[in-house]
């Protein structure tokens, strides 16, 4: 089977709708300090017209809210206004916050992991204790949104620990239309995540978008 193809940092509209027919699975929206952040009140418009469209099986995308280190209450809040479907964790959230807020919300949280390259913990070490905390893992060049891509070949690693404790395993960083096939084929990851692979002097460019997609689906 193909990969789960997400698109994450989107901020308008116009480009979502745009999406509509896409095999696109899971679309991002991001709350942590960043040039691409959205309030709730935007992510909620937006969760809204996510609702309209048919993307992959015919379905709308899931969305998908990005946070670093907000606690269960406030992530409670801000849900009554962006009814999210996934939380995405990026900060240094340990397997009892993630079950926290899991338990708090009533939503899926997948937890990231940065790759720096010098880690001196295995996979099998920084996954194994999110067992039961999390529904999905990512694992992300460090720092997040950098357009940069970390040493591919951890990736089977992450794999085998996510299938250890029962989750998918979402690829993210430097991904684009141009080495997202290689990356599939080469280390079938459940997932992919882009971002900045999709932009044009940091716009989301449907065109590049439309591709992305299709060539993971192509794999």
């Amino acid at each position: 089977m193909s990969a789960r193809v997400k698109i994450c940092g989107l901020r308008d509209a116009a480009t979502l709708r745009q999406m509509d027919g896409l095999p696109v699975h899971e679309i991002g929206f991001v709350f942590a300090k960043s040039r691409r952040q959205v309030t709730p009140g935007q992510a909620a418009e937006l969760i809204a017209e996510a609702a309209r469209l048919r993307c992959a099986d015919g379905r709308p995308p899931r969305t998908v809210g990005v946070f670093v280190d907000h606690g269960p209450e406030e992530l409670r809040a801000l849900l009554r206004t962006a009814p999210l479907d996934v939380l995405q964790l990026h900060g240094s959230e340990s397997p009892e916050a993630c079950r926290a807020i899991r338990e708090a919300t009533g939503k899926d949280v997948w937890k990231v992991f940065p790759i720096r390259g010098d880690e001196k913990e295995s996979a099998a070490g920084r996954i194994a204790p999110y067992a039961g905390a999390v529904d999905g893992i990512m694992i992300d060049t460090a720092g997040g949104g950098t357009g940069t891509a970390f040493d591919w070949s951890v990736i089977g690693g992450y794999k085998k620990a996510a299938e250890a404790i029962g989750v998918p395993l979402y690829v993210a960083g430097g991904l684009h239309a141009d080495n997202v096939a290689g990356l599939t084929s080469l280390y079938a990851p459940d997932g992919v995540d882009v971002s900045s692979g999709v932009e044009t002097d940091g716009v989301k460019d449907i065109t590049k978008i439309r591709t992305f997609a299709e060539r993971v689906r192509a794999r």
